[in-house]
């Protein structure tokens, strides 16, 4: 059997720079004198180990393992043969190969996938040239219809499958390429009593592409109301066609997605989507073809990108609808894989980009990047959506739903944001929006006190067993100076702090019974902890005796005032948190909107004067 000259194999690859062929593949960037290096293809990782030397015309992770030269790379990307690789090269460099009979061991069975990329090629080379015919004219009128001119159809290979069972078979088979090869390439279908037709007939076709510009599959969309089968139909899964690792326009959008500064991929939902995108300016647009968006179109953009920081973007695209939301909510469960910044971009009234563009304009398309907003704050506006935050009972069951997706979250520093943001959507404490996140985080284990067995006394609280936190601080000191030097707070104060509700518990109890006695009798301070149940009366107590944060009674009773304020302050914060709630949920110059503006204004003013006494 013949085998390829050695020096020919030598040749080629002396001609070939390894960095080029990679750099198809993986984001390269400088990694010093003579090397390169970006995200390793073979194994998942979020810092760059994977080094390629052009000079020396070699890879090698650091991480992984995988080394090798040109050749291994191709092979193990495209499970190639050897072989197939070096032809594969030849071919990319103009190089006629020679070969040999005899003299060594039998050259390694081809795997027939260079057949199959050969024969979708030819076969969008003849879908495109049908596109011309009489025919075609429904499939030219849809392209039309969409803003899409000849030009366009030809720079994105958009062709035509003509009616008929054996038009594509029967042109193939002409060109050299059998039945099985064109049955493996999902070309062609089988009927049960094993008779062979078109796959695709009667419709417009786009040829799908790899990242390194070969024709894998097409996708196709049906022309005739007699077509009675899917409204899109792609090629099935084949050797080199895996519809969970392919994206649609990644070969023409590749280039500037690397270059860009900052890096910024454009998912979108369609073949049209991202023809108007591309056309209108943001040429970074890609698609799924048949499947939603997934881990593997995650590392296969995070190549491209050199996603190793988060400094990119990738903006995703949804229709307004309910599906849309859907898409929306899958892509956010695989998006805290990206090391990217993750937006949704909405356009006015849901259209979507082919739509936005025909109805407005390619300036519009362009503008739709300005509306983009953070995922995770569009994942939590729709999963808070369905609840009447009106009531209290809405917005619990609104923030025990939105909680877990804050709870995905992993990072420390951006977290506390977003659990803000939600507390404001929702008019809710922050306190409780985070134990509730925190719940979410444990896996919905809540760390409840238990009612004690029958006959079990309660075990006492004490101060040394609250949680150690900035509102517990204050309650506890806030309590002692009112227990030890409430005659020398400003009674008007000292009403509105005692009404002022705590955030800790145990805490709040104690307060409880301070306002519920009669503060004009001697005593009424242990008057206050003789109502407290059992398990609180050492915490009562501890509240009561211990030193107050004070060198002398005249300190003592500005600290004890100061307290008071800040108690009410913080009351105020909660007020006012809640009206912003209230006001996001109502339309913008409504009569209601309004006055909530006011009750808002009068707040700050109260909070300012309350911080002025001080």
């Amino acid at each position: 059997m013949p085998r390829i000259v050695a020096a020919d194999i030598e040749e080629v690859k002396s001609r070939i720079n390894i960095a080029d062929v990679i750099g198809e593949r993986v984001a390269l960037k400088s990694a010093g004198v003579g090397s390169l290096k970006g995200l390793c293809p073979f194994h998942d990782e979020r810092s760059p180990s994977f080094n390629v030397r052009p000079s020396q015309g070699y890879y090698h992770c650091f991480g992984c393992g995988e080394s090798g030269d040109v050749f291994t790379f191709l092979r193990e990307m495209d499970h190639l043969s050897f072989s197939e690789a070096v032809e594969l090269m030849a071919q990319r460099v103009g190089y006629e190969l020679h070969y040999e009979e005899g003299g060594g061991p039998a050259p390694e069975k081809s795997s027939g996938r260079a057949r199959l990329f050969a024969a979708n090629t030819q076969a969008a080379e003849y879908f495109r040239q049908q596109l011309l015919s009489p025919e075609a004219e429904p499939a030219r009128a849809f392209l039309g219809g969409r803003g899409f001119d000849p030009g366009a159809a030809a720079h994105f290979g958009v062709g035509y499958a003509p009616k008929g069972w054996d038009h594509l078979l029967n042109h193939l088979t002409g060109q050299g390429f059998t039945r099985d090869e064109l049955i493996t390439a999902g070309l062609v279908s089988t009927n049960q009593r094993g008779g062979v037709y078109d796959r695709f007939r009667g419709r417009i076709v786009w040829p799908i592409r790899d990242v390194t510009g070969q024709t894998i599959g097409f996708g196709a969309r049906k022309l005739y109301d007699e077509d009675q089968g899917p409204k899109y139909l792609n090629t099935p899964e084949t050797p080199i066609y895996k519809k969970n690792q392919v994206l649609y326009g990644l070969d023409l959008a590749k280039r500037d997605i690397s270059r860009g500064d900052p890096k910024r991929v454009i998912v979108v939902e369609g073949y049209t989507d991202v023809m108007a995108c591309h056309l209108a300016g943001l040429t970074t647009a890609v698609a799924t073809c048949g499947t939603a968006f997934g881990s593997e179109h995650i590392r296969t953009l995070r190549r491209v990108m050199g996603d190793d920081s988060a400094t990119g973007e990738v903006v995703f695209t949804f229709d307004g609808d309910e599906a849309g939301q859907k898409a929306a909510l899958r892509a956010f469960s695989e998006a805290e894989r990206f090391s990217a910044q993750t937006f949704v971009a909405v356009a006015p009234d849901g259209l979507d980009p082919c739509d936005l563009r025909l109805q407005r304009g390619d300036q519009a398309v362009r503008a739709l990047l300005d509306t983009r907003s953070p995922m995770i704050e569009f994942v939590i506006d729709r999963k808070i959506a369905g609840f009447p935050l009106t009531s209290v009972e809405g917005r619990v069951g609104a923030l025990r739903a939105a909680a877990p997706i804050v709870a995905e979250i992993k990072d420390r520093l951006i977290r506390p944001g977003y659990e803000r943001t939600l507390a404001q959507r929702l008019g809710m404490d922050p306190t409780d929006v985070h134990r509730e996140v925190e719940i979410a985080a444990r896996g919905g284990r809540r760390e409840e006190r238990h009612a004690p067995a029958p006959g079990t006394a309660a075990p006492s609280v004490t101060l040394a067993s609250l949680p150690r936190t900035t509102d517990v601080a204050m309650e506890r000191d806030a309590l002692t100076g009112i227990l030890q030097y409430g005659h020398l707070i400003e009674p008007a104060l000292f009403q509105r702090a005692i009404e002022s509700p705590f955030r800790t518990p145990a805490l709040d109890e104690v307060r409880k019974a301070i306002l519920a006695v009669d503060r004009s009798k001697p005593g009424w301070g242990q008057a206050a902890l003789d109502l407290l149940p059992q398990s609180l009366r050492q915490l009562g107590g501890e509240v009561l005796m211990r030193d107050f944060p004070a060198r002398d009674e005249e300190h003592a009773a500005v600290s004890a005032n100061d307290l008071c304020r800040r108690l009410i302050a913080r009351a105020l914060d909660a007020q006012k948190s809640e009206l912003l709630g209230e006001l996001q949920r109502l339309e913008p110059g409504s009569p209601e909107g309004r006055a909530v503006q006011i009750r808002l204004r009068d707040l700050e003013m109260e909070r300012r004067r309350l911080i002025e006494e001080t």
